[in-house]
């Protein structure tokens, strides 16, 4: 009973913490936002992170680096002190301030002194002064939690943590893995038997550890409900038994190797240090060798292949002994810069979160799922980084809600939760305490609302930049001054690039959006001007002004390889070329190559109200590619955002706002219209399925909800201009 009183009150937190700040940010920042008990504290962590990304001061250092030989053995060493002093490297230096750390005694060493170096090293003797030995053992790490699982799923297959939720979900369902939602490392004795089992006939005997291991939980609150992700049944399908393919395949394989490498024994490594002596500097070279791989054989973190990554572990060294002078085969400086505090993947989020105590594993895929439905974060290159919004809205948490978006606050809310599911609190008074308290929530926003200015949060201000970034409805823009013809200053805004981020904006990139439309030349064919343009998608070149009068001007993106700064008008024409007309379909319609938002494609244009689009491959050029080739492309099952192969588009019915699909899904066919599922029977003769069937089968579905699918006529994204009555 105290389980479910946990539950409900852990849903009730959550609703109450949604409903009276939701609305709140809908009127003082912009509307479609949310808050969440767990949500806002991850997206401040995010905000945090690129704060300090933005006050990040680059440092710059040298090194030198050579390459020596011992019996045919080739091994790097660096140096690592002159004249007994230390030479500095990336971590001696403060993030803030680019200058070495307060109270650090390393040596900055610059290009020149490095240079003089290089030519008095060229005269000396390379001598071994010092070799050091140690034995080392590694332990395999415990079977997968839901939250390791999701981390070690993003690092090795980067699959998002809601990706990975679906994949493990749809396993359990198939009886390939246990339960997929838990905080246990613990294995049912079934278990630990099959993994050992496994163990002996794939690896042989000497690779099973002395006796079962059993792994403890390290989490704070952990419930410990399940045992731990792994294959299911008494005896442990190989990922090749299973007949999976995909996604499916590399994740049970994960599960797999990851459970039976628990049971297996320590790996056994000699660790080697060598000091060479070089005149007034010393060198230093580690290296690590293998004696026995134990459980490196089946898994190792971070690796998608054991057997090779046992060869990438080693870093060997030839038999050194003191005194003994190497030849050098190669020296050269190096140059190094800091780095910024990396950002967020996904998997470093969820490993904070369950460190900090905040939330259930079960709920991490959803959360970071929301973070970025409602705009708080985009993906960029498997990491997390935090839009405009989240910082504002962020701002404004911390100034009036502080404790709301504290991890302390939101993990103590986590323990008195425990305590309730233990018994040891009632549900139903910390929650009007919560809410209704002298010191409660709904007290709080009553309080609070009539101070806050929601102008001043529907903006982002950055002390090193002479802008601010405004928050709309329709996304972020930029708002400050520039000179104009005259010379005189005036304000100015322009849009903001989707791509460009808070800790990456610019001085450079604030002046180009800034400063209008770049003028690149005329068109020799038509007389018009082109120009260079930043647009809510990045920039793009357009042919001729924007006049109310006439037709759309010509548009065209710029790919990424191609930066602003060396655009020419040659290159612009090239891109306004786009699109293409390639020829005539075989069964009607023209094909055009064309470029977008998400990259080159094939368009068959059937008639005026139906086309069809396929994403040109790697290998193919918009600018060259043929008919012939186009054709095969079209040819080719096409494949929706899930890759699920579409068996028929009916295109986007006016009176819809998305296209009607018919998929090939994992559970069978589907109708597909948005966000909208509906099973079609088995026996449905698809080819003879019609659009107002179709149709029929979406509003059966939806009943009295069909706005989620159908146009709403006083709701409209695009801005309408009113000729003047003469």
């Amino acid at each position: 009973m105290e389980l479910v009183q946990a539950q409900e009150t852990r849903r009730i937190l959550d609703r109450l913490f949604g409903y009276e700040l939701s609305p709140l940010l809908w009127k003082k920042v912009a509307p479609r936002l949310s808050a969440g008990r767990v949500q806002s504290v991850s997206v401040r962590l995010l905000v945090r992170r690129e704060r300090e990304r933005r006050s990040f001061k680059k440092a710059s250092y040298w090194g030198i680096k050579a390459s020596l030989v011992k019996d045919n053995i080739t091994f790097e060493t660096k140096l690592f002190s002159l004249n007994g002093q230390r030479i500095s490297n990336g971590s001696d230096f403060d993030e803030q301030t680019g200058k070495l750390k307060e109270g650090n005694k390393s040596l900055i060493i610059g290009e020149e002194q490095v240079n003089d170096l290089l030519k008095t090293f060229s005269s000396e003797d390379w001598l071994v002064s010092k070799i050091e030995k140690k034995p080392s053992t590694r332990k395999p790490v415990p079977p997968f939690t839901t939250s390791t699982l999701q981390q070690e799923a993003n690092r090795k297959l980067r699959l998002s943590a809601r990706e990975t939720m679906r994949c493990a979900q749809g396993l359990y369902e198939r009886g390939f893995i246990t339960y997929m939602r838990t905080d246990s490392v613990h294995l049912s004795e079934q278990a630990t038997r099959a993994a050992r089992e496994c163990v002996s006939s794939m690896y042989g005997k000497e690779y099973l550890s002395n006796s079962p291991r059993q792994f403890n939980s390290t989490a704070r609150n952990a419930q410990e409900a399940h045992e731990a992700i792994r294959p299911a049944g008494e005896v442990f399908k190989t990922p090749k038994e299973t007949n999976l393919t995909g996604r499916d395949l590399s994740l049970y394989d994960l599960i797999w190797k990851r459970t039976v490498a628990s049971q297996m024994a320590e790996a056994r490594l000699t660790m080697i240090n060598a000091e060479i002596r070089v005149g007034d500097g010393l060198f230093k070279s580690s290296g690590k060798s293998i004696d026995f791989a134990g459980f490196f054989r089946a898994y190792v973190e971070g690796s998608d292949d054991p057997s090779s990554s046992l060869e990438q572990q080693e870093i060997i060294l030839p038999n050194l002994t003191t005194g003994t002078c190497l030849e050098v085969t190669n020296k050269e400086s190096t140059f190094h810069e800091t780095k910024p505090p990396a950002r967020y993947t996904e998997a470093a989020l969820v490993k904070v979160l369950e460190k900090e105590g905040i939330g259930r594993p079960s709920t991490y895929a959803s959360i970071i799922g929301t973070i970025v439905d409602r705009g708080y974060a985009n993906i960029s290159s498997n990491t997390l980084a935090p839009t405009f919004t989240a910082f504002a809205v962020t701002a404004l948490l911390e100034e009036h809600f502080p404790d709301l978006v504290d991890t302390t606050f939101t993990a103590k809310m986590e323990s008195s939760l425990d305590e309730i599911s233990s018994g040891n609190l009632e549900w139903l008074p910390y929650l009007e305490t919560f809410y209704k308290g002298k010191n409660g929530l709904e007290v709080k926003v009553q309080k609070t609302e009539g101070d806050i200015d929601g102008k001043a949060y529907r903006q982002v201000d950055f002390e090193d930049l002479p802008c601010v970034v405004r928050i709309g409805s329709n996304g972020p823009w930029l708002e400050g001054t520039k000179i104009d013809e005259s010379g005189n200053e005036i304000q100015a805004k322009g849009n903001l690039p989707m791509d460009i981020t808070p800790g990456d904006l610019d001085i450079k990139q604030v002046d180009q959006i800034l400063s209008g439309p770049s003028d690149l030349g005329t068109d020799p064919k038509t007389g018009e001007k082109v120009f260079l343009r930043f647009g809510p998608y990045g920039p793009y070149v357009q042919l001729g002004n924007n006049d109310q009068d006439k037709a759309k001007p010509r548009r065209a993106s710029l790919p990424k390889e191609l930066k602003t700064d060396d655009l020419t008008l040659d290159e612009a024409l090239v891109l306004l070329s786009l699109p293409r007309l390639l020829g005539v379909h075989p069964e009607g319609g023209v094909v055009e190559a064309d470029r977008g938002r998400f990259g080159p494609y094939i368009k068959w244009i059937k008639n005026e109200s139906e086309s069809e689009n396929r994403s040109l491959k790697k290998e193919d050029d918009v600018f060259t590619v043929d008919i012939k080739r186009a054709l095969e492309i079209l040819a080719m099952p096409k494949m929706g955002r899930g890759g699920q192969e579409v068996l028929k588009d009916f295109g986007k019915p006016k009176e819809f706002k998305e296209k009607i699909q018919i998929l090939n899904g994992r559970y069978g066919v589907y109708l597909k219209c948005g966000k909208t599922n509906v099973s079609i029977a088995k026996d449905t003769d698809i080819e003879k399925f019609t659009i107002d069937e179709a149709v029929s089968l979406l509003e059966e579905k939806l009943k009295d909800k069909k706005g989620a699918i159908l146009k709403k006529t006083k709701i409209s994204n695009k801005k309408t201009t009113r000729k003047k009555k003469s």
